[in-house]
């Protein structure tokens, strides 16, 4: 949990262009765009059975449950920042093994689900008749099985996964577009697959692209992660979300990015892998601004 605080002191101090709120929580209202009601009053009201909270990872507590909801709202805030900025991150987020009814995974609410559910709501309401299309960019190593078990039957959200093939879940969904790699995968090969990825992501999608991306941005894919078992580089990483943002910048779609996962031996250098990937917003945010009219 520190590298939280670890890197919104990096942000203050080494990104200084970048602008810190503090996250809101996410009502249930907003929960409910996504999840059971029943689960949500269970989180809520610290209703959770013992085994709910086993597969969630840690035990229920007034602080979970708050923070739970302001990881939601985090992501809700970068949406909306995104789609009148270009680009906007939340330090947190990602968590992505949330399913509608229950967590999983140190997730509990699925952040993205929740904001791409909103911002399609919000969207539809000052536009009417209007569809908001969204794609998931989920390049955590871990599988995003809560997200694409939500958005299994909507044509609406694309979910796209590059994960680790033996990694946790063991028991998959399937995305719109899964890509498995395997134990050791390092910069090249890893690049590679992303590159042919996002070309299919593309052509699925040909004239009708997407209003909004999410951009799950783990760290865990690095050499240096407990949990990875993926080999890339901090250099690599940073290609990885170069890559994506320029993607995203060239058909002039705005990206919302989480952080997601990280869990290095170091946990220095998790937290420099997220501030390079912030570091990468921040240059594609000047990009996006210098082209837009004023």
């Amino acid at each position: 949990m520190r590298k939280y605080s670890l890197l919104r002191d990096r942000v203050r101090d080494r990104l200084p262009g970048i602008a810190l709120q503090e996250a809101p929580a996410a009502r249930d209202g907003e929960l409910a765009l996504v999840h059971d009601p029943v689960y949500v009053t269970a989180v809520a009201e610290g209703l959770l059975s013992a085994a709910q909270q086993r597969e969630i990872g840690f035990p229920w507590s007034p602080a979970m449950a708050e923070r739970a909801r302001r990881s939601v709202g985090g992501t809700i805030a970068a949406a909306r920042a995104a789609l009148q900025e270009g680009v906007s991150a939340q330090l947190a987020g990602g968590t992505h093994h949330a399913y509608a009814d229950k967590g999983s995974g140190f997730c509990v609410f699925n952040d993205v689900a929740v904001a791409a559910r909103l911002m399609q709501a919000e969207w539809h309401r000052h536009r009417p008749g209007a569809l908001l299309r969204v794609l998931v960019i989920d390049l955590d190593v871990h599988q995003g099985n809560g997200t694409a078990s939500i958005f299994a039957r909507d044509d609406t959200v694309y979910t796209l996964s590059l994960h680790g093939a033996r990694n946790f879940p063991f028991r998959k969904e399937p995305s719109d577009l899964d890509v498995e790699l395997p134990d050791g995968c390092g910069d090249e090969a890893y690049l590679d697959a992303l590159d042919h990825a996002m070309g299919r992501v593309w052509a699925d999608h040909g004239q009708a692209l997407p209003g909004l991306v999410f951009f799950v941005a783990g760290a865990d894919p690095h050499e240096g992660d407990r949990l990875g078992r993926l080999k890339l580089s901090q250099q690599g990483l940073a290609e990885r979300d170069r890559r994506v943002l320029q993607a995203c910048g060239e058909r002039g779609i705005p990206v919302a990015v989480s952080m997601a996962g990280g869990y290095g031996h170091d946990i220095e250098r998790t937290v420099d892998v997220h501030q390079e990937t912030l570091a990468q917003c921040w240059q594609h945010w000047q990009h996006w601004q210098a082209r837009s009219p004023h």
